[in-house]
């Protein structure tokens, strides 16, 4: 399936400093959203270094013979590894880690690996579905039923993450396959996306909006709009033919 793609980041309305970043593979192999944390430079720090050793390992890697789950999952955990050195060259860092999310497709096949709250969406006719599931304090108390989803989207520790890059007991990623078809769109967003916008006001934009690009400015405008409390990142890829991903 042919693909179009875009990203776009903003710092929103309250930071200083945008801590979040992205990359998009020239070719559209794959895709990546990291949401930094750890102070005023250390979470920018982190969500760099972390997007750049997935891409590097990826493009060193993409003609081996690993498979794609390897891959991703070795890109996820080289990633980790090179935010724990420089938090040992830069103890003032010491504390940073970050989210990360990353789409790829290679040999025929879609996957996509993550790691804290940033997520995957699949925009599939009308209907949003959540791809990835947020490792955070909340989301495991919802899974529970200790909290329901209207209590979780409020509550106080909402923002405790229970796994990030960044981290000495890192050992695993969650690596799936995706289910893709024409017409289907992605969307990988950090955090300061979802905590303003429902996944009802998400689908609407994503749906009513044919050009990629189009719909990622109206995604950031009403995540603002709302509050902007946090660093807003979107980067959608869609799946079809121009008509259908472009104005």
């Amino acid at each position: 399936m042919k693909r179009f793609f875009t990203g776009l980041t903003d710092p929103g309305l309250l930071r200083a400093v945008n801590q979040d970043d992205f990359y998009i593979d020239p070719q559209g192999r794959y895709f990546i959203v990291a949401d930094g944390m750890g102070g005023h430079a250390g979470g920018q720090e982190a969500s760099r270094i972390a997007t750049q050793a997935i891409q590097m390992y990826l493009d060193d890697r993409w003609d081996t013979n690993d498979s794609a789950q390897e891959l991703l999952e070795s890109a996820f955990l080289q990633a980790n590894q090179a935010i724990l050195q420089d938090q040992s060259k830069h103890p003032e860092r010491s504390d940073m880690g970050t989210t990360a999310v990353a789409v790829m497709f290679r040999d025929e096949q879609s996957w996509c690996a993550h790691i804290g709250d940033s997520r995957l969406y699949r925009l599939r006719g009308a209907k949003l579905h959540q791809l990835t599931e947020d490792h955070t304090w909340v989301a495991r108390a919802m899974k529970s039923g200790d909290i329901t989803p209207d209590q979780a989207r409020i509550h106080p520790w909402r923002h405790i993450l229970s796994k990030c890059l960044g981290r000495e007991d890192v050992r695993q990623i969650d690596v799936q396959p995706l289910d893709l078809q024409p017409n289907d769109r992605l969307l990988l967003c950090s955090d300061g996306l979802t905590e303003e916008l429902s996944d009802q006001i998400i689908a609407h934009h994503l749906k009513s909006i044919r050009a990629c690009e189009r719909a990622a400015s109206a995604l950031v405008n009403a995540a603002k709009d709302r509050g902007g409390r946090d660093n807003i990142t979107v980067v959608i890829v869609a799946f079809g033919d121009s008509n259908s991903c472009e104005e």
